[in-house]
């Protein structure tokens, strides 16, 4: 049986396709579903149950400690964890899984992301032409929303830390010989739907990545940490496409900007976190690019 875990917070408006999406899933193997609402103030937790799903309602807001509760209650492997904006394509977990059999032998498998940026203004746009055309995200096991992990690379640590960068320490847990893209399976990743929300997003990943590594440096976790590629952008995007040098400039000015922001503590009632603008009614797109 592959087990599929979903950590929610405050997801009412997504989580139903991504539900609809997985019991729709046609395969050798049952597929068990988890959903560990945490912290919720709508109705993530009343939309999530149905038929064939396990709901967690936890109090307590957190990401890794739902993916904790989840794992307390999920039985098989592979074991996938899902994001609750994400939605399978059909026989997309059926293709996962198979990965795990090919040789040589992955322990975590990712699916082929399509960064959707229609309806974006250009700064988002210009962004993440260059995004993802960087190695380390188009290797890496972070920015899909999707993670499969057979039980021996979950085997390679015991709970989730209480970090933020929950994607990067699933990926520092892997060497990229261990790891595999099941390229024939498609998910879209939505970009944020403004400049600000897309800052936002940015700092919270800055902040995550900087927690973790400062934890692995003092020993706190368990993790080797890919080092920061400075001159990726440059080396993976403009120097092969010298068309991109126009879209480098505000990836340029919205990558400092929030490596700033990310260094300054957060105000009480005004948190940098995650990206509200995909999570429910679109936003009307800035300076009406497409």
């Amino acid at each position: 049986m592959t087990s599929v875990v979903i950590a929610a917070h405050n997801e009412e408006h997504v989580i139903g396709a991504c539900l609809d999406a997985l019991l729709g899933q046609r395969g050798p193997e049952a597929i068990e579903i988890v959903v560990s609402a945490n912290g919720c103030t709508d109705r993530t937790a009343a939309v999530a149950t149905r038929s064939g799903v396990t709901v967690i309602d936890r109090a307590e807001p957190g990401k890794t400690a739902a993916l904790n509760a989840a794992d307390l209650v999920a039985t098989g492997f592979p074991r996938i964890y899902l994001d609750a904006d994400i939605v399978v394509p059909p026989g997309g977990i059926a293709a996962i899984t198979a990965r795990f059999d090919a040789s040589p032998r992955p322990l975590a498998v990712v699916p082929r992301r399509r960064l959707n940026t229609a309806g974006r203004p250009w700064p988002v746009r210009a962004y993440f032409s260059i995004n993802q055309r960087m190695s380390p995200f188009r290797h890496g096991l972070f920015g899909r929303g999707m993670i499969a992990v057979s039980e021996a690379g979950r085997a390679r640590f015991d709970v989730f830390p209480g970090v933020i960068a929950d994607d990067l320490f699933f990926d520092s847990q892997f060497s990229d010989a261990e790891k595999a893209e099941a390229s024939e399976v498609e998910v879209v990743v939505e970009a944020p739907f403004t400049t600000s929300d897309l800052l936002r997003r940015l700092v919270r990943v800055r902040r995550g990545n900087r927690q973790l590594r400062a934890s692995a440096e003092s020993g706190l976790v368990v993790a080797q940490v890919r080092p920061v590629d400075r001159w990726a952008w440059l080396r993976d995007a403009v120097v092969p496409e010298p068309r991109l040098v126009f879209a480098a400039v505000p990836y340029l000015i919205i990558t400092v900007t929030a490596a700033v922001l990310a260094r300054r503590p957060a105000r009480a009632g005004r948190e940098w976190g995650r990206d509200e603008s995909t999570r429910g009614r679109r936003p009307e797109p800035e300076g009406g690019g497409t």
